[in-house]
């Protein structure tokens, strides 16, 4: 449905962008992932047409768009300052979309309630001035005016970074569920990995103006492309010579000249090895309380190893216990040094 080809952004000397190549399907949560800097809102702001690349072009259901106007791509957007109307009316803040549409009265009036009942506003809210309402209401409104329209496609730029972590994690998923109802084709501008890995169907990954991956969310997570894209989605080990060593006398093969990294829930405490397996001496260090899991600190093959386990309640290691650390290493990932 939208495809970037070859799309280069410059400002002045500064190149943003790098050849930029997305396709993205019909009905798709894609999301642009990556540090403050990286790229992925100026991609966003070329899809809806605030940049005009240099090079390249955006193409939509077969269509080239790259220097169509902003208001004739029938594209809504969700900032993430919300970028409300703070006097006006939830009503008006809605409706202002399709005033410009030049609707009738009665249409607006039932395309705004429609809406509104679709996001969990209630008509008590649609009378209030957007001022009055919590960051999350507010957020709600963004979305429903973005939707209100029918836009073949909504971008959201960090929409939920100005929320607390307890509403952020709610509204991700009320998100997630419009999306699925509405079937609407979205891009989600997002840094938190965990907010991407959870909302997304594809994810690209963004570093310095470049795409280091497109994948979906367990491709990018259990087989990441580069090291950046590795040390980038979750958290990781970074295995020393020690480590390498002692794989690679159980049987591994794994190359001690690489940079080899190992995720910490493929590592194991006291666990009976299986076929392949390799079991390292350690002796934990220290460990941090999660309530579902623990991660544990265990200092083995002359290293600190992070392991994470699901907490049963009852297998709990305290700091300087004893203990087998297993892991196979064929769970290993490994990128060329330097």
């Amino acid at each position: 449905m939208i495809r970037l080809n070859d799309i280069a952004v410059k400002f002045g000397d500064f190149t943003a962008l790098h050849d930029i190549n997305v396709h993205v399907k019909e009905g798709e949560f894609f999301t642009f992932l990556g540090p403050s800097g990286c790229g992925k809102t100026t991609t966003l702001r070329t899809i809806t047409g605030f940049i005009e690349p240099v090079s390249g072009t955006v193409v939509v259901k077969g269509k080239d768009i790259t220097h169509v106007p902003i208001e004739e791509r029938n594209i809504g957007i969700v900032f993430q300052s919300y970028a409300l109307f703070p006097t006006m009316t939830v009503y008006d803040n809605i409706a202002f979309g399709l005033k410009l549409k030049k609707l009738k009265k009665a249409e607006i009036a039932q395309k705004v309630n429609d809406i509104a009942r679709k996001v969990d506003l209630s008509g008590e809210q649609l009378k209030k001035a957007v001022s009055q309402l919590s960051g999350g209401q507010q957020q709600r409104v963004a979305i429903a005016r973005a939707l209100v329209t029918e836009p073949a496609i909504i971008c959201m730029d960090e929409p939920l970074s100005n929320l607390d972590a307890k509403l952020r994690v709610q509204l991700r998923n009320e998100l997630k569920q419009m999306q699925k109802d509405f079937g609407i084709t979205t891009i989600y501008v997002t840094h938190d990995q965990e907010e991407a890995l959870t909302l997304s169907d594809h994810i690209a990954v963004f570093n310095k103006g470049v795409i280091e991956q497109i994948g979906t969310p367990n491709e990018v997570y259990n087989h990441s492309a580069t090291e950046f894209v590795c040390n980038f989605i979750g958290d990781i080990n970074l295995l020393q010579g020690g480590a390498v060593a002692a794989l690679n006398a159980g049987g591994g093969q794994v190359d001690p000249a690489a940079q080899n990294y190992i995720r910490l829930e493929r590592i194991h405490v006291n666990v009976d090895p299986k076929p392949g397996n390799v079991v390292l001496d350690g002796v934990v260090d220290s460990r941090e309380y999660y309530g579902l899991y623990i991660k544990y600190y265990i200092k083995a093959a002359g290293q600190t190893i992070k392991v994470i386990e699901k907490n049963d309640g009852v297998n709990i290691y305290e700091a300087g216990q004893a203990v087998k650390v297993v892991m196979d290493p064929r769970d290993v990932m490994a990128y060329p040094a330097g």
